[in-house]
């Protein structure tokens, strides 16, 4: 049996345990040219949040009644494809459940002898290239910049950290938390950090980007946002990849008040969705294997067990009671 789980509520504000109910249904059939996934984990993403609502976005809203969407993992154990063959480790949109069927057009083999699979929903997946595009392609970073990151202990910011610093850039990363903050100077080699539960964001900006900001990656948005533009330099560069601050309001999203700055400093502002890069995957991929494996990029996986624990694992990604990529087991 294949167990399930459905969105069948859309929420207002934060998603409660009403959004979603767990079903166990027969493992499917598969047809000709598709295969049969195992899948062993999935992805727990922000973006997440944005899917459940019925509006326009960059991608269509999960229905009501469908398997809740997720990145995942696992290993093919049927198959009806000449390409893919059982015993094969493959990436995809496989959603939460526990089997998934798959086919050339959306799913990825990958090598678990490389690395394991949780990192191929982290570095080696899409916030891994997130990252990657969004400070080197959006963020045109170059060596001596001054580089501003929101969010910075989680999937996304702690690699546009890391590969920034590569770049020759001084990086300051913003989280939430002294454990956070120390994580990211002692072990991923952060210049400086800014705590946002502890400190007033806009005095630790002007403090610890005494010059200004040559590009601010933001993934959270609201008054860190404006804190940022307001020490833009000229020609300035902001990514908009996020805004999980906003994700959960009931009343209308809040805008930034200094967007005068842009104006002022000539800067850019430009919004970021990794899936307009999928041409360019695999080549980034073997670029951020190459940096994992010596050592010049770190990846951290948060990994919590079953189904049944979606939910509470899923608030974690807003509670920020989290480091790293958060991911679910969901193999019993």
């Amino acid at each position: 049996m294949n167990k399930q789980l459905k969105f069948i509520k859309r929420p207002e504000g934060l998603p409660d345990a009403s959004t979603w109910t767990i079903e166990t249904q027969p493992i499917p059939d598969i047809a000709s040219g598709e295969f049969l996934v195992q899948q062993h984990y999935v992805s727990l993403d922000p973006a997440m949040r944005g899917w459940m609502n019925d509006s326009k976005s960059y991608i269509d809203p999960i229905a009501i009644g469908d398997v809740m969407r997720a990145g995942s993992i696992g290993k093919i154990i049927k198959s009806n494809h000449s390409d893919f063959q059982v015993g094969e480790t493959v990436t995809g949109w496989g959603g939460v459940q526990q089997y998934a069927v798959g086919s050339e057009k959306n799913w990825f083999k990958v090598d678990t002898s490389l690395a394991p699979m949780p990192m191929y929903l982290g570095a080696l997946g899409m916030p891994g290239m997130t990252a990657y595009f969004g400070i080197l392609k959006v963020g045109k970073i170059k060596e001596g910049d001054v580089v501003l990151v929101s969010a910075a202990a989680g999937a996304v910011g702690s690699i546009v950290g890391q590969i920034a610093k590569l770049k020759g850039c001084y990086v300051v990363g913003i989280a939430g938390g002294k454990e956070k903050c120390d994580y990211l100077k002692n072990q991923l080699g952060f210049d400086a950090t800014i705590d946002y539960k502890s400190e007033n964001v806009f005095d630790a900006v002007k403090e610890t980007c005494p010059k200004g900001i040559d590009v601010y990656f933001d993934n959270v948005g609201g008054d860190i946002l404006d804190a940022a533009l307001s020490r833009l330099r000229m020609h300035a560069r902001i990514v908009i990849c996020g805004a999980i601050s906003q994700y959960n309001n009931l009343d209308e999203t809040k805008g930034p008040r200094n967007y005068m700055s842009i104006l002022v400093n000539r800067a850019t502002m430009q919004g970021m969705v990794v899936m307009d890069y999928m041409p360019e995957y695999r080549e980034a991929a073997k670029v951020m294997g190459q940096w994992l494996m010596q050592g010049k990029i770190k990846s951290k996986e948060d990994i919590y067990e079953g189904i049944e624990n979606f939910h509470e694992t899923f608030l974690r990604l807003f509670s920020g009671n989290k480091k790293g990529k958060l991911v679910l087991k969901i193999i019993d």
